[in-house]
């Protein structure tokens, strides 16, 4: 037997992640609903079923936010975290509620890593496509939600998860879609209802900083791990303005390994809130590319006064407007270069820009958000029939 041949047998076993429930719910259909409240009558219990998670994760951030949100109105919540890829294996319950915790802030609603104690919900919500199969085949829920951050079929090239994400918006859940833009998107594309909320910002957080902002730092949201996020992209329009102006620096951030790039820059890690409100206080221009929905990210950085390059994408245009705060450039290297130049050089588009920003995220709030997020909760119980 060859070594390799050995290594190969001894090694771990590959684990291929498949959304749990899937063969059950296309075997034998979705539970049926069962009626517990009106759509309009008072405090709702909410469960949530949410993917593995891990530090930086803009979609579990939201969730927490949105759940914060939502029991400040009152509402009673609870996490269940359906761990497709092993992620948490070898976790007591208790030690995965004090990583959300962690990673995510603190939220009174229960965090659960198995369906032992699920005893039924008003409203049961699916937060990823992954786990639409499981929250269809829950008993006692009066109504079903999926709360949509992102178009989760242009996660993947041609693939099974690509069907299968394409799949979960025909299966009668009302969507509760992250921007206007992506709540036209599933409702056009694929009939399904939807209620559009905008993302929040935590405005005690993230706001202008008596900080001195430099004139030459450019910060780059470099989330490697997020191929929506254009990386590569974004590396070779800071190579272009490196070899124009080497006296410009450039900070990365979002990824907690270093990426390797053909120009110097300062790594700065996936940062906790204080300190990422700092750095964009402290830069001239932010760069974040957003190919599908938009991120936190430029929303955070308009709070702290940064103005924004980005990507003329038809979300981002839909969500800041073709000529809103955020600098939309073509997605060629050389265009968001262009853009990033004509920043660093016009100090009053700056300053314009700036406060446009400011002005334009100042109404857009978790607990704005957390209201029409409950709007949406409650259509799908009038969805339901209740």
């Amino acid at each position: 037997m060859s070594p390799l041949l050995r290594r190969g047998q001894a090694g771990a076993k590959l684990r291929v992640p498949i959304p749990a429930a899937l063969l059950d719910v296309l075997r034998d259909g979705p539970a049926p609903l069962a009626p517990r409240r009106r759509a309009g009558d008072g405090a709702l219990e909410v469960a949530l079923v949410v993917p593995q998670f891990r530090r930086g994760s803009g979609g579990h951030a939201t969730i927490a936010n949105l759940v914060r949100a939502l029991e400040a109105r009152g509402h009673a919540l609870s996490l269940w975290v359906a761990d497709d890829e092993g992620r948490h294996a070898g976790e007591s319950e208790a030690q995965t509620a004090e990583l959300w915790e962690e990673f995510f802030g603190p939220v009174r609603a229960a965090v659960r890593t198995s369906l032992e104690a699920w005893a039924g919900a008003d409203v049961v919500v699916a937060t990823g496509w992954q786990t639409v199969p499981r929250v269809l085949t829950l008993p006692g829920a009066g109504a079903r939600a999926y709360l949509v951050q992102d178009h989760e079929p242009e996660f993947y090239a041609t693939s099974a998860e690509r069907d299968w994400a394409t799949w979960t918006y025909g299966q009668g859940l009302h969507c509760v879609c992250a921007s206007p833009w992506l709540a036209e998107l599933v409702s056009d594309r694929y009939g399904a209802s939807a209620t559009p909320f905008d993302l929040g910002v935590d405005h005690d957080r993230y706001r202008a900083l008596p900080t001195h902002r430099r004139d030459d730092l450019v910060l780059f949201y470099a989330r490697a791990v997020t191929p929506r996020r254009a990386v590569p992209l974004g590396v070779l329009a800071l190579q272009e303005l490196h070899r124009r102006r080497p006296g410009v620096e450039i900070a990365l951030f979002g990824e907690a390994r270093e990426l390797q790039t053909p120009f110097p820059h300062r790594h700065l890690g996936v940062l906790p809130g204080d300190r990422l409100a700092h750095a964009y206080a402290s830069a001239a221009v932010g760069v974040v590319l957003s190919l599908t929905n938009p991120s936190l990210v430029p929303t955070e950085m308009l709070a702290c006064g940064l103005p924004v390059v980005d990507v003329a994408s038809d979300a981002m245009q839909a969500t800041f407007g073709p000529e809103g705060p955020v600098l939309l450039a073509e997605p060629d290297p050389l265009a968001l270069c262009a853009a990033i130049e004509r920043l660093l050089d016009d100090l009053v588009e700056r300053a314009d820009r700036s406060r446009a920003g400011t002005e334009l995220v100042a109404a857009r709030t978790w607990a704005a958000a957390g209201e029409q997020v409950e709007r949406g909760l409650r259509a799908a119980l009038s969805a339901a029939g209740l």
